[in-house]
C-alpha cells in the first residue's frame, strides 16, 4: 500500500512551481543584463562593421545561399515585406513568454528545464555580443539588402546612433532563431505524443522564423547557425525532466529532474 501511494506522495513536491516573484526578478535582472550590454557596446561601431565584413566574406567562401535571394522574395510587394516585419518585431517576446507562462502553469518541471536552457543561451549570447560585436546585413553596402523595416515598416529601432533601448550591433548569434528553436524542442519534450498534430506547425514556425530575420537583412545565416550550435550545447549540459508518475484525468504533468528522481527511490 505504501509502495503505491509513495510516487504520488513524492510528487506534487517534486514539480512544486518555482516562486513567481523570483522568476520575475530573473526576467527583471536578464533585462537589465541587456541593457548594460548596449551601453558597454557604445562605441564598437567599427568593430562590429569590419566583422560585419568578415562574416559575410565567411558565408561565401563557405557557399552559403546569400541573403538576398530571400529577401527578394518579400519584395515582390509592400504587403509581404510589411508582413515580414510585423513578424519580426511582434511575435519574438510574445511567443517565449506564452510558451513559458504555459509551461509554468501546466508543466512545472518543464518550465525550470526551459527556464534554465533560456538563460544560459541568452547569457552566452549577450556574452558573444560584447566581445564580437556584428552589425546587421541591413546596415553593411555591401551585402546590397534593403532595410525592409525602414522602407516598409514597422520597424523596432531608431538610429543606430540615438537608440538606447536595444543593442543593434549584436546580430550574432540571433536570439530571434534560438528562442522560437527552443520553443519547438520545449513543446515536443513536455507534450510527447499527446499534441503531435501540432509538429508540423512547430517546425514551419522555425522555417519561417528563419526566413524572416535572413530577409529582412536583420541577420545573417550564419547569426542562426551560431545560436543552433549554443542551444545544442545547451540542450546537451541542461537535460529534460524524467516521468516519475501520471495524475489521471488531470491533464498536468508529475515530472521531475532526474536528481529528484534518485532522491525519491532513495527513500523507499
Amino acid at each position: 500500500m505504501n509502495a503505491r501511494t509513495e510516487p504520488s506522495q513524492a510528487a506534487p513536491s517534486a514539480i512544486a512551481r518555482p516562486p513567481l516573484v523570483r522568476e520575475l526578478l530573473l526576467v527583471a535582472g536578464l533585462f537589465l543584463v541587456y541593457k548594460l550590454g548596449r551601453q558597454l557596446a557604445t562605441g564598437h561601431t567599427g568593430e562590429a562593421f569590419r566583422n560585419a565584413h568578415r562574416v559575410w566574406d565567411w558565408e561565401r567562401i563557405l557557399h552559403l545561399p546569400g541573403e538576398g535571394s530571400v529577401q527578394s522574395l518579400l519584395l515582390h510587394g509592400d504587403t509581404l515585406a510589411h508582413l515580414a516585419n510585423t513578424y519580426y518585431a511582434t511575435v519574438h517576446f510574445p511567443a517565449t513568454v506564452a510558451f513559458l507562462v504555459w509551461l509554468y502553469l501546466r508543466r512545472p518541471a518543464h518550465y525550470v528545464w526551459a527556464r534554465r536552457v533560456l538563460a544560459v543561451v541568452t547569457g552566452a549570447a549577450l556574452v558573444l555580443h560584447l566581445v564580437f560585436p556584428l552589425a546587421p546585413p541591413r546596415m553593411l553596402a555591401a551585402t546590397g539588402l534593403v532595410d525592409t523595416a525602414q522602407v516598409y515598416g514597422p520597424s523596432v529601432y531608431g538610429p543606430p546612433r540615438t537608440d538606447t533601448l536595444s543593442n543593434q550591433f549584436a546580430a550574432m548569434p540571433s536570439l530571434h532563431f534560438g528562442w522560437a528553436l527552443m520553443l519547438a524542442v520545449g513543446l515536443i519534450v513536455a507534450t510527447r505524443s499527446r499534441l503531435c498534430l501540432l509538429y508540423p506547425s512547430v517546425y514551419k514556425r522555425q522555417v519561417l522564423t528563419l526566413l524572416v530575420i535572413v530577409g529582412t537583412a536583420n541577420h545573417y545565416w550564419l547569426d542562426a547557425v551560431v545560436a543552433g550550435a549554443m542551444l545544442g550545447v545547451a540542450l546537451a549540459v541542461i537535460h529534460p525532466p524524467h516521468r516519475t508518475a501520471t495524475t489521471a484525468g488531470r491533464g498536468q504533468e508529475t515530472l521531475a529532474p532526474a536528481d529528484e528522481q534518485v532522491l525519491v527511490g532513495a527513500g523507499r
